[in-house]
Order: C-alpha cells, then sequence, then structure tokens
C-alpha cells in the first residue's frame, strides 16, 4: 500500500477504493484503429494546426453525409457543443429548459452558463431516457426547450418529443454525446431536432481524445452557429469569399476544434462500421453470457426497443438495491475489473439543490442511479478478458 494511504474500510466510496487496487480488465481504454497516427504527421507537415483545416472539413462532410445532417461543426468538445446551442436559444434569465436529471453535467451547466434553468424530468424504467409522458406536465410559460439524451446509445422517444415542442412551440436539443451512429426509426440521433450534439471524447465510440459537434438541422441557424462557433467572427463567411473582411458581429467564444484531434478522428470515422460491429460483437457477448442471470433476476440486462438501432455505447447491470450493486462492484475491483456506477442525478447534486431542484420527485431516477453497474466495453476488449469479468459477475451474485 502506498505510504500514508487509508486501509480501505466497507464505508469508502468504491470511487476512492478502486484507485487502490490493480487493474487487470480496466473500464475504458482508448484505441487506434487505422492511420491515426499518420493521419497527424499529415496535418503537421501541411503547416496548419489548429481549427477548420483540411481533416476538419472531411470529418464535417462525411458526418453530414452518412447521417443527412444539413451543417455538422466539429467543436472542442460535446460540452462546447452544447454551449453554442444554448447560446443559439438566445435564453433569457429565468428561461426554463427540460432535461433528464439522469445525465452528465454538462447537459445542464451549458445552458445554465446561457441563463436558463434546468427542470428536470424523471427518466423510463426500462430504457432510463427522459420520459416523454412526463414532459408536459413540466412545460411552462417561460419553457424554452426540450434536451432528450440519448443514454447509452438507445434513441429517446422522438416522435412524442417532437410533437410536444411543436404544440408548445418549444426548440429541441439532442444531446447525442453517447449516440454518434445510433438511430430511432430509421433517423440518425442528432439529425431529428433542431440541434443535436455529439461527444468523441475517449471513453465514446468513435475518439480523438477531447471532441465534439454540433448538429445543425434547422438550416435557419448554420449562419449564426458558424460565428459561435468561430468567437462570434463571421470568419467562415470572409474564408468563403462572401465578405471582404471578417470582424466580431455576436457573442460566441473559441469552439473550434483543433486540426489534431481532427486528424486522429478522421480514421475513426473511415473505420465507423468496422468499430461499430466490434461494439456489437463485445454487446452481445455479455448478453448471452448473463442471460441466466436475468432469468433468475439477480440482475437486469439493458432494453433496447425494437425502433431503436443501438451503437452499443455501454453495456449496464441493474441490481435488485444499492447494496447488492456496491458489494458486486468492491468484489469486481477486488478481481482487478473495473466496473462502476454512473451518475450521480442532477437534481439531488450540491449545484442542483442551488438551481432549486433538489426537491423535485424522480423516482426512477433516484432508484436507478443506484443500482446501475457499467462493465468494461472498449474496442480491443479481448474474449478472454470479457468472458473474465462475466464468469466474475456469475460468481459473485451466485456463491
Amino acid at each position: 500500500m502506498v505510504k500514508g494511504a487509508r486501509r480501505p474500510k466497507s464505508r469508502d466510496p468504491p470511487t476512492l477504493y478502486w484507485r487502490r487496487v490493480s487493474t487487470r480488465v480496466p473500464f475504458n481504454r482508448p484505441f487506434v484503429v487505422g492511420d491515426e497516427l499518420a493521419n497527424i504527421a499529415e496535418a503537421v507537415r501541411s503547416g496548419q494546426l489548429a481549427g477548420v483545416g483540411a481533416f476538419t472539413r472531411r470529418c464535417e462532410s462525411r458526418l453530414e453525409e452518412r447521417f443527412g445532417i444539413p451543417r455538422i461543426l466539429m467543436t472542442s468538445s460535446c460540452t462546447a457543443a452544447l454551449e453554442m446551442a444554448a447560446m443559439l436559444l438566445d435564453l433569457q434569465p429565468g428561461d426554463e429548459v427540460i432535461m433528464p436529471s439522469f445525465t452528465f453535467v454538462s447537459t445542464a451547466s451549458a445552458f445554465v452558463r446561457a441563463g436558463g434553468r434546468p427542470v428536470f424530468v424523471d427518466i423510463r424504467d426500462d430504457t432510463l431516457n427522459l420520459d416523454e409522458t412526463e414532459i408536459d406536465a413540466a412545460v411552462t410559460k417561460r419553457t424554452r426547450a426540450i434536451v432528450p439524451v440519448h443514454y447509452g446509445g438507445i434513441g429517446c422517444e422522438m416522435d412524442a418529443i417532437i410533437e410536444i415542442a411543436d404544440r408548445h412551440g418549444l426548440t429541441v436539443v439532442e444531446d447525442a454525446a453517447q449516440a454518434v451512429n445510433a438511430r430511432y426509426r430509421g433517423r440518425a440521433l442528432g439529425g431529428v431536432g433542431a440541434l443535436g450534439t455529439f461527444s468523441f471524447h475517449e471513453t465514446k465510440n468513435f475518439i480523438c481524445g477531447e471532441g465534439g459537434a454540433l448538429c445543425v438541422n434547422d438550416e435557419r441557424l448554420i449562419d449564426r452557429a458558424e460565428i459561435v462557433r468561430d468567437k462570434g467572427t463571421n470568419r467562415q463567411q470572409f474564408d468563403r469569399g462572401q465578405v471582404d473582411k471578417y470582424s466580431w458581429v455576436d457573442i460566441g467564444s473559441s469552439y473550434v476544434a483543433s486540426e489534431l484531434n481532427c486528424a486522429f478522428l478522421w480514421s475513426q470515422l473511415e473505420q465507423m462500421d468496422r468499430i461499430t460491429a466490434r461494439r456489437a460483437s463485445i454487446h452481445e457477448r455479455y448478453r448471452r453470457g448473463l442471460r441466466s442471470l436475468a432469468g433468475q433476476e439477480r440482475l437486469r440486462l439493458p432494453h433496447v426497443p425494437e425502433d431503436c438501432e443501438s451503437n452499443h455505447h455501454l453495456f449496464h447491470i441493474l441490481l435488485p438495491d444499492m447494496a447488492g450493486r456496491d458489494r458486486l462492484m468492491r468484489a469486481l475491483h477486488a478481481d482487478g475489473i473495473l466496473a462502476v456506477f454512473h451518475y450521480v442525478p442532477l437534481h439531488s447534486s450540491p449545484m442542483g439543490r442551488t438551481l432549486g431542484a433538489g426537491s423535485t420527485a424522480l423516482p426512477v431516477t433516484d432508484d436507478v442511479s443506484g443500482r446501475l453497474l457499467r462493465l468494461p466495453l472498449f474496442y480491443d476488449l479481448s474474449e478472454s478478458d470479457q468472458d473474465f469479468v462475466i464468469e466474475r459477475v456469475q460468481h459473485h451474485l451466485t456463491s
């Protein structure tokens, strides 16, 4: 044990305990699948490392063509893309944005930074996505937008959400951070609402370390989105020869992705089908290996509706209760397997309570967040390591 470190105790949070144990199977591992390193060298030789170079344009065009999205803007992160979306809404202080509490902090903080107030709605018990049947009751005169989060690469009920938004005159911004190359009724996630956001963080399906994209489906927002991304200037119009000089024309920030990141990402996008097929294989192996435990009601497996095409972003299991989840997590960590829980609900966070959301009753969110455990899933996870994970889960839940 490291000198000065405390001996692990049962009351230690699992996130502290696993940092003290050796790891045989990590939760995630960044990967190279093709010409990533050669592309970076090419970008360096080109003499342009800042954004909106050749690799940036290739990535944008590939995503636009594959997903049928009018305009894709590569960004430095999905958080940056969400912040851009919030700025495009022109939120006024006190304007409300409906979203799930079971999501990453960026979903809410992006809109809070723009002056909005998150209104948290419960999630569905099956997909863990925003419960579309709860949205109408959350709409007020101050509501401006709905932000569905496609958890684990499984689509929300977008037809119902779009109908609600249209009826109330609201904008839909899809948080598709986990859903690149996933579909809902044949439509690419991120390409259904007026705006959508992608993530290419190293924990996602297609990676470049840190990176993201804004999907602009409402073509009326394209010009302004370009301005917001480029520090509030009309530089893109200048580069296209549409204006004779560029200057500051709106509020914006430096949200442009680095050319180096896009050079790395380009190779991953070229191998999108291969990566997706590999993740599907890992997902199915988990499902087969743990099916008997699900049949014994010792755990619950992920649910994918028939009208959704998942990108197999993550594989989670739901245990009967929090105590059982934490016991299994500690046991797997002791085996050298880094299984992790997911979000602490935003409505119960210190900032959520500061914003007045602490008293919100979200029973499914509170229940699920305490029982969910994510198993390791990354591109080059070996079959032997995955079988080891499956065997140890089986052992700990049946012994």
